[in-house]
């Protein structure tokens, strides 16, 4: 899990760690980290000084009750594992940092950290999501009786009203030269927008975790395919406190909402048809598979979105590599958005949706994706 200065990385039976990497040209990389927990922990109840190895498989033997928590309004069932002997914890006499690992149920979910909480001095809280845990019965989420509504354009509708397009096209002619102010200082339909697109997923139809896996609107695949390509047709998602929002063919922002402060939003990337066609001469733009009686399909394409906000890191513009690739759900209109950033304020976001399935076999020499015939 990235964050803005931290990285945490969660080694399951092994240890969970915190750590900030310096990079500066032609010297070797610094790196600043912290073990909150490792597997090996001092048993009370043996001698002093020896050590044995926790097994966080004997806890469906021990929990007669199993614990819950709330995440995001909703008490939900959690598999811990306890982690302790972790680096000494110099606000607590040198004693070791420890963590508690609280694996949740989600059936979409490929693993993700969705928080890491101190919530006592060293004394750490980490919240995974995972769909492993799905298969025992008293780990699921209660069925609700609510049923969710979608509502469904008529054919040969637009997706909105003519006077709203006109509206929005206006703003961001207006915001164009000051895009690097806070999105709530400037006037936006895009509030509403989003808040009747990006939706938390629901499991046992209640709304319960937004993470990386969101569900779209429920139109036809030609309607979406159009939509998404023409770029007025945008996928929200990812994990923790950036959001993302891909608008193909336009940008990619990441995004912070709070209550108090209200939105605060960074361009990652902004597309430039010119800069991406050069950029694939170097790059791969199309991957490929073979299938088994021997022909070729693309597998995923790679676009270049360049000139973003200025990282105060590298006094350059941020830039992201956007790759798309096939994602087989059951539901139809599933997108899983996650970023990587390998190197500073250079990002790869990675988008996964059946959507995508039905045009990566349009894609051209440079990736460029169009509606099937």
């Amino acid at each position: 899990k990235i964050e803005s200065y931290w990285t945490y990385e969660v080694c399951h039976g092994k240890h969970i760690r915190q750590y900030h990497e310096e990079k500066e040209t032609g010297q070797k990389i610094n790196i600043q980290e912290y073990y909150l927990g490792n597997m090996i922990m001092k048993n009370p109840l043996s001698e002093p000084g020896s050590r044995e190895l926790f097994c966080g498989c004997d806890l469906f033997v021990s929990l007669t009750q199993i614990p819950t928590k709330n995440i995001e309004g909703q008490m939900t069932p959690y598999y811990p594992v306890e982690l302790g002997n972790g680096t000494p914890c110099s606000l607590r006499q040198n004693l070791p940092r420890s963590s508690t690992v609280m694996y949740i149920c989600h059936p979409e979910a490929k693993h993700e950290i969705l928080s890491v909480a101190e919530v006592t001095t060293c004394e750490y809280e980490v919240v995974i999501l995972t769909p492993l845990l799905c298969n025992h019965p008293k780990y699921r989420f209660r069925a609700s009786p609510v049923n969710d509504i979608f509502c469904q354009s008529l054919p040969g509708s637009p997706l909105k009203p003519h006077n709203l397009e006109q509206l929005e096209k206006q703003q961001e002619m207006l915001k164009m030269p000051f895009r690097r102010v806070k999105e709530e200082e400037m006037p936006s339909t895009k509030e509403e927008k989003f808040s009747s697109i990006h939706k938390p997923v629901a499991v046992g139809s209640h709304q319960l975790l937004t993470v990386g896996t969101t569900h779209i609107s429920k139109l036809t695949d030609e309607q979406l395919i159009k939509e998404f390509l023409s770029g007025s047709y945008c996928f929200h998602g990812g994990v923790g406190w950036w959001k993302y929002e891909f608008c193909y063919g336009k940008y990619v922002h990441q995004y912070h909402e709070d209550k108090e402060s209200g939105k605060t939003s960074v361009v990652v990337g902004t597309w430039s048809k010119e800069e991406h066609i050069e950029w694939s001469r170097k790059n791969a733009a199309r991957t490929f598979y073979l299938r088994e009686d021997g022909t070729q399909t693309v597998r995923m394409v790679s676009h270049f979105y360049g000139n973003g906000d200025v990282c105060d890191l590298t006094d350059k513009p941020r830039q992201v590599t956007v790759k798309l690739k096939c994602k087989e759900s059951d539901s139809p209109h599933a997108v899983t958005i996650y970023m990587l950033e390998p190197h500073s304020c250079q990002y790869i976001l990675g988008v996964e949706s059946p959507v995508i399935c039905k045009i990566l076999d349009t894609a051209d020499e440079y990736g460029l994706l169009s509606v099937p015939s």
